[in-house]
């Protein structure tokens, strides 16, 4: 019986090490990603290539996303106004939901899938076929060429993407409220423009969302130079990249929103 306690208590104990060697690597990454960044912007190609990457190609589906959360959200908010006659309210509840909390989440969640999770094969398959370690024997630095580029490009991207995920989604509410319910359409725009606030409601959504670009891009980065160069140990990472971006979206969504909640 105390052999076992001894070796779950060592088991832990090599867990706890291992974990926060891995989180100063992380740290020790982040900071030379930081310094080799004025490098990479010298080749501003490759950061509006990054972009265009996960950027643009990561449009459709928020464009998409967007669109049926709006309609979600007209319908169910219908739903519950009208219990209380407050149904020309609709605007106000759409456009706050997704400003403050469901567009940059929800667009963080999905770019993580999309994006990030490519990103972490793409700098895997990198190290595991060698490229990394041809680029280094060549004076090539692999944090500027390869890291720094994918890392901004994702950080820019992300809050032009939530800010278009929140804009199809108030489209979506009007297109149920107005067009097919019939609610009064100057009463939903005028109350949302009335009821929103620029600086609570738009920039504290806007701030949320460039958060989480940085975070779900580092972590996306991370991973992939991280992981271990075989086939399983790029599919591991890239399923370390998805869910701890995740958890990482959520729990910062909490802290910030109690912060920017307290400020009010």
């Amino acid at each position: 019986m105390a052999k076992r306690i001894v070796s779950v208590v060592a088991g832990l104990g090599r867990r706890v090490n291992d974990s926060l060697q891995r989180l100063g690597f992380a740290a020790r990454f982040f900071v030379m990603l930081l310094v080799y960044s004025g490098q990479s912007f010298r080749r501003i190609h490759l950061t509006i290539r990054e972009l265009f990457f996960s950027g643009v190609l990561s449009l459709l589906i928020i464009l998409v996303s967007g669109l049926f959360v709006g309609l979600v959200l007209g319908l169910q908010g219908y739903e519950t106004l009208q219990r209380y006659g407050s149904s020309e309210a609709l605007g106000v509840l759409v456009a706050l939901s997704l400003t403050r909390e469901l567009g940059p989440v929800i667009a963080g969640l999905l770019f993580a899938s999309r994006a990030g999770s490519s990103v972490t094969a793409e700098i895997g398959l990198m190290k595991a076929t060698e490229q990394l370690t041809a680029m280094d024997m060549m004076a090539v630095n692999p944090m500027a060429r390869i890291v720094a580029p994918r890392f901004w490009g994702g950080v820019i991207s992300m809050p032009l993407l939530a800010a278009m995920f929140s804009a199809m989604g108030v489209f979506g509410g009007y297109l149920i409220g107005v067009v097919f319910i019939g609610v009064d359409e100057g009463a939903f725009w005028s109350q949302m423009q009335a009821s929103v606030d620029f600086h609570h409601d738009v920039l504290n959504g806007v701030i949320k969302s460039f958060v989480f670009g940085i975070a779900v891009s580092l972590i996306a980065v991370f991973e992939g130079y991280d992981s271990i160069p075989t086939a399983e140990g790029v599919s591991r990472a890239i399923t370390r990249t998805v869910v701890n971006s995740a958890l990482a979206i959520l729990a910062l969504d909490f802290v910030l929103t109690s912060f920017m909640f307290r400020g009010i």
